[in-house]
């Protein structure tokens, strides 16, 4: 049975790739994500089981996280690799189940008969997983339960991978809480059982809630080991010398790089959804922290091979490499593509030694430079300006348009509607999708600019932040405020942070360039009824629609 893999924004055709994937995914690695996938969700069985009678493994939680993060759009390619992650949970899942029946035994009880993805055969050759792969896949289960129950089943657990994604940064950066781990076990438990779409909807908003958790780990995480992000003017043109591009997510293996590059007259950039670390005091400090190079990482392709250092790619975002560039290309973390040279411990000699052996930027830009570094305490510092600002009328309307960019068509929308917002109006943006128009001169207001990058999809907790202190500046709701919700997604980070933004009731968010395609008709009319979703028009008519004028 081929693959079939909808969860992100540019699936073929709007419904699901089955031959390759869109992103690149080959068939292989479909479908071993898939069973990845189902034997988190039997090691989970055990575990959830074992914390009810007061057992716990922190290996396992572990585990469970990597294993969704490992199976997010973007961050492994590599079917072998990931038929080795499937091996290791066979192992992790005895460990859970030992776990479980020692706790049983402890408290006298007898172990609950197990069945589904508990006892799933996981082990053995790579073509023995993918033969098991094939009885358990998406199109397999919409025969038996229907697409609408499975797009919710796919809605929780996209949204579980990319509250993963989140929970793995901030675990590195040694965050835990033990409410989510056991959350992880809880949910992915909750899919193995049969549910009414009630009750799958009330589990969407849950993982909505648990991710808000997750994000303020996160933060929490950023801020105590590099300091919150303060205003700083980002470098976007080269600087002559020798290059690393490092894109991806991650601040520890920046910092890390940093380190290690300090004083060998190597110039670091970041690329992508790195952008934002230039705000960070404890990054920013590293002079041969130089600038950013490039934009979104739909175009890491056209802009690697012109790119003359090296590159490290950290946690997702990673596109097939071409010829030119795969001998200077590096992974770390998750991230795994065949061919690429994997770093595994944080030893950036190799990285190192390919920098040193291309030929470096010929020649020094002009300068040019952007802003970021608005995270929550830098705007929050500023809000009596701010409110003072909205009570006199020289602001008139916020609006947050952020999210995933991406190669599919459709995206220009962002990039226009910002440039038609009103001079009177102000733009908080963050995620990649802000290269779309994060050059563009939007001016101020009395001091404040009109655009304010609030830094990576990693920092929604800092905009989250932000909309509710506006609201209790202004004794309301959120929904109350002037601030309209434009929002782009791509992958599954995106969908865990909606979930977030509904799970706090945040009402008619406009979502664009496509709705996702595991959200069936009778779901979309549920999220709709509910919290009057809506997709994204043209510029011109949502503008319209949100200001009345």
């Amino acid at each position: 049975m081929s693959m079939f893999c909808y969860q992100c924004e540019q699936t073929s055709r709007g419904t699901g790739c089955t031959t390759v994937g869109v992103c690149g995914k080959d068939d292989d690695s479909a479908r071993l994500q898939d069973l990845l996938v189902y034997a988190a969700k039997g090691i989970a069985m055990y575990s959830h089981q074992a914390r009810q009678l007061g057992a716990k493994s922190e290996g396992v939680d572990r585990f469970l996280i990597e294993a969704l993060f490992t199976t997010v759009t973007n961050v492994n390619f590599d079917s072998d690799n990931i038929a080795e992650w499937v091996n290791r949970a066979a192992k992790i899942r005895e460990e859970a189940k030992r776990i479980y029946e020692g706790a049983c035994r402890d408290k006298g009880k007898e172990p609950a008969k197990m069945s589904g993805p508990s006892i799933y055969p996981l082990t053995g050759s790579k073509a023995d997983l993918l033969a098991a792969a094939d009885k358990i896949g998406i199109e397999r289960r919409q025969e038996s339960k229907g697409a609408d129950i499975i797009g919710l089943e796919e809605l929780i657990t996209y949204g579980l991978k990319g509250m993963a994604s989140y929970a793995d940064h901030a675990m590195i950066l040694g965050q835990t809480d033990e409410q989510v781990f056991a959350f992880f076990s809880e949910s992915l438990d909750f899919l193995t059982s049969p549910h009414t779409i009630g009750e799958l909807t009330a589990m969407v908003l849950k993982v909505g809630e648990v991710n808000l958790r997750v994000m303020e780990l996160l933060d929490a995480g950023n801020t105590s080991a590099y300091g919150h992000p303060v205003p700083t003017q980002v470098r976007v043109d080269p600087v002559k010398g020798k290059a690393i591009a490092v894109s991806g997510h991650d601040l520890k293996d920046l910092e890390e790089l940093l380190k290690q590059t300090e004083g060998k007259g190597i110039n670091v950039y970041t690329h992508g959804e790195m952008l934002p670390c230039h705000g960070y005091p404890g990054l920013k400090k590293y002079k041969h922290l130089v600038g950013n190079y490039g934009g979104a990482w739909q175009d890491q392709k056209k802009e690697f091979d012109a790119f003359p250092g090296a590159i490290l790619m950290t946690t997702n975002c990673i596109q097939m490499p071409l010829d030119s560039y795969q001998s200077r290309i590096f992974t770390s973390g998750l991230v795994e593509w065949p061919g690429v040279r994997h770093i595994s411990d944080r030893d950036f000699s190799p990285v190192i030694k390919a920098a040193l052996a291309a030929p470096g930027f010929a020649e020094e830009g002009p300068g040019k430079t952007i802003m970021v570094g608005f995270g929550r305490n830098a705007v929050l510092g500023v809000a009596d300006k701010v409110i003072a600002a909205v009570k006199s009328g020289a602001i008139k309307h916020f609006f947050l348009v952020g999210g995933c960019d991406g190669a599919k068509s459709g995206r220009n929308y962002y990039t226009e509607f910002v440039e038609k917002t009103p001079k009177d109006t102000v733009v908080l943006t963050l995620a990649c999708g802000k290269y779309r128009f994060n050059k563009l001169e939007l001016g101020n207001i009395g001091g404040i600019p009109r655009l304010l990058d609030v830094g990576q999809c990693n920092d929604a907790y800092s905009a989250i932040q932000i909309a509710l202190a506006l609201a209790k500046a202004f004794d309301t709701d959120v929904n109350s405020l002037p601030l309209s919700l434009v929002l782009s997604w791509y992958e599954q980070k995106a969908v865990c942070i909606l979930l977030t933004l509904l799970n706090l009731g945040i009402r008619n968010i406009r979502l664009g360039p496509s709705l996702p395609a595991f959200v069936t008709p009778p779901v979309l009319n549920v999220l709709v009824e509910k919290f009057n979703i809506a997709p994204i028009k043209t510029a011109e008519e949502d503008l319209a629609a949100i200001l009345g004028r």
